[in-house]
């Protein structure tokens, strides 16, 4: 695929055969790759609620703020519709140092026939603005505020953006696709989970159509995403096994939201356990080092407990219960 803005979708997909959600809707989609277009994650489990309003994005031009926690896979989700769509996507990462510079270009000296000139080098914004691009903010909740008013524009319906130093208006591109992931909904870090975590303007927050909410898989769909990342544990020994490291997560997150927990574990530190456990060869070693020694030093027998609930084992114990 060319780098040009002269590129429409191509051909139509269908819903139920490209998802597996029930559903007649057809999606846009294009016929080639390019270097933009995420990789096929072909274990990756979609959530038919959240896939249908991110679809939605891609078929009527919908700004979609997926919101979860840490670790329910939000930008992965958007990438991996993006994927099978042929959509080239762009992910950026709204940390504390990105300056508005960085979302819409500066001045810059480069050399032009063997001179130096100043010239104006487009940042990420008019760069995707004007390409069939799928632009993923992520982590939208930790930009800070005065950056994000760079964004605010463009999302709005006819979405123009007026770049200063250069006296031009860019128009967005029609096949332009924007989306955001947050952790809390630009209400600030009310839980202590996420530092950094900006209240934002709800001026902001209202111009995004759709606002998704993402949670953490059913136990025996996060287990066959365990197995599908370490595949050593996919037998019968290595399913008791994950079943009961699941089940320690999901004690981990009601205890959270009981407020017992300051931390969870999310999907991705139940994978994390488990490939520490093909390293160790112990569940118990490999715990204490994938999330036992994160926790507060208060909260760690109340995490021991949960342990010893779900394996019948005392944390301090060393067993081989993992297949050779």
């Amino acid at each position: 695929m060319t780098d040009t803005a002269d590129l429409r979708p191509d051909r139509l997909l269908s819903v139920r055969d490209t998802f597996g959600i029930d559903s007649d809707l057809q999606v846009p989609a294009f016929s080639e790759r390019d270097a933009h277009v995420p990789g096929i994650d072909s274990v990756y489990r979609f959530q038919s609620d959240v896939t249908l309003a991110i679809l939605a994005g891609f078929m009527r031009d919908r700004r979609v703020m997926v919101q979860g926690l840490h670790g329910t896979g939000k930008s992965t989700h958007i990438e991996q519709v993006a994927a099978r769509l042929n959509w080239p996507c762009v992910r950026l990462n709204l940390d504390g140092h990105i300056s508005r510079p960085d979302l819409v270009g500066k001045d810059a000296v480069v050399l032009r026939g063997g001179q130096q000139v100043t010239e104006f080098q487009e940042g990420i914004v008019p760069w995707a603005l004007q390409r069939p691009v799928a632009l993923i903010f992520d982590e939208y909740d930790a930009g800070r505020p005065d950056v994000m008013f760079v964004i605010q524009r463009i999302l709005e319906r006819d979405g123009q953006f007026t770049l200063m130093d250069q006296n031009r208006v860019l128009r967005p591109h029609p096949f332009l696709r924007l989306f955001a992931t947050a952790n809390t909904v630009g209400l600030g870090n009310l839980n202590g989970l996420y530092h950094g975590a900006q209240r934002l303007n709800h001026a902001q927050i209202d111009r995004w159509n759709i606002v998704a909410s993402l949670d953490y898989l059913p136990p025996e769909e996060e287990l066959a995403i365990v197995q599908a990342r370490v595949p050593s544990l996919a037998n019968d020994a290595g399913t008791v096994l994950i079943r009961a490291m699941v089940a320690v997560a999901d004690l981990t997150r009601k205890g959270f939201a009981a407020g017992d927990l300051s931390t969870l574990m999310s999907p991705r530190t139940v994978i994390t356990w488990a490939e520490n456990v093909e390293i160790f060869k112990d569940p118990t070693q490999a715990f204490r080092l994938s999330f036992v020694n994160k926790c507060d030093e208060a909260e760690r027998p109340l995490v021991a407990e949960y342990f010893q609930r779900c394996f019948d084992l005392e944390l301090k114990e060393s067993h081989q219960l993992c297949p050779p």
